[in-house]
């Protein structure tokens, strides 16, 4: 398997971004597998947000446990999993179980995020807790293997940008 196939890929961003529509679009196009990230949510952390309520660190940690042994899991087929990762901390956490992980982060202003979160249905994520997930987003730092990718065009131009900016040299 070539390097860029074989590539380990968290797509990350607030809620909202795309990261289930791109990362299953950036997958088809690595011929790796996708998982999605709110999948390993365990059912409490999804009833706390379904009410309303934000997750804190202590919340996230078993959900990031289950992402971290997915990325593992995968280290030499190579695969793409959803995952806000928002905080530095977060990202540190799976890139210590997957050394080789590319962080793609989808970047959307709040204004573009909201009218989607606002648009879609069936989501346990409500639209008011996007303040909180832009409050807590990190931005990678220059030591952070990954890249940001612009959101505002077609889920299929996004994907065009994912896919080259992972498979750059």
């Amino acid at each position: 398997m070539s390097h860029h196939t074989a590539r380990l890929v968290v797509v990350m961003g607030v809620s909202g971004s795309g990261k289930t529509t791109v990362g299953r679009l950036l997958a088809q196009r690595l011929g790796v597998p996708y998982a999605e990230g709110d999948d390993f949510h365990p059912a409490s952390n999804v009833a706390k947000m379904r009410a309303g309520h934000p997750l804190d660190d202590e919340d996230r940690r078993p959900w990031l446990d289950e992402i971290a042994r997915w990325l593992t899991g995968h280290a030499d087929s190579g695969g793409v999993v959803a995952c806000s990762a928002l905080k530095r901390r977060y990202r540190d956490r799976l890139a210590s179980a997957a050394p080789r992980v590319f962080f793609l982060h989808l970047d959307g202003s709040p204004e573009l995020i909201a009218a989607r979160i606002t648009a879609r249905r069936g989501h346990f994520m409500p639209p008011e807790l996007l303040r909180t997930q832009f409050a807590d987003l990190e931005p990678m730092g220059e030591d952070e293997a990954g890249a940001a990718v612009p959101i505002d065009g077609t889920p299929e131009q996004t994907a065009a940008l994912a896919h080259a900016a992972v498979t750059s040299p």
